[in-house]
Order: C-alpha cells, then structure tokens, then sequence
C-alpha cells in the first residue's frame, strides 16, 4: 500500500511541475491575484488523478488483493477466538451441570 501511495504522490508531484511550468511559460491561464499557487494545485489534482487510474491499476490490484488477504486472515483469527470461547464456556457449563 506505501507503494502505491508513493507512486501516486510521485505522479503527482510530476504533474505538478507539469503545469507549474506550463502556467509559468502562459500556456495554462494564470489564477486571479495571489490563487495562482491554489490553481495550480487543483489543475495538477484533476491531471493526475486519470493518469492514476490508468497507469497504476495493475499496482492498485496487488494492494487490495494484499488487503483482501488481511482481512480474511483476521476474520480467520476472529473465528478460531470465537470457536475456542465457545468450547471453554461449554466445557465449564458442562462441569458445573455434572458436580
């Protein structure tokens, strides 16, 4: 999962430097007043968030299937936890009923 977070933020911070140069040179409009740094960062969002979806699915795969994998291990965990409270509570009840 980190590694698809810094590959998200490295598209990202490439994007950025995309079209903060592309702003700088006039071919993207500048912000009104001192919004120019705010536009920048939401044109880079926008632009980097298809470029994302595209270019990391195989990455964004891998991720949830390892967070697949974790949560049915901790359901599994869960489960044995809940079967052997059972046996323990039935084995006690047994004992207190045969004494």
């Amino acid at each position: 999962m980190l590694r698809y977070t810094l590959m998200r933020l490295g598209i990202f911070a490439g994007c950025l430097l995309v079209v903060w140069g592309l702003v700088f040179a006039g071919v993207f409009p500048r912000g009104f007043g001192a919004s120019n740094f705010l536009w920048v960062l939401l044109l880079a969002m926008v632009i980097s968030a298809p470029i994302s979806f595209v270019v990391l699915r195989k990455e964004r795969d891998r991720a949830s299937a390892r967070i697949v994998q974790r949560v049915d291990r901790a359901k599994a965990n869960l489960e044995a936890s809940r079967n052997q409270e059972d046996l323990t509570d039935d084995a006690a009840r047994t004992q207190g009923q045969t004494s």
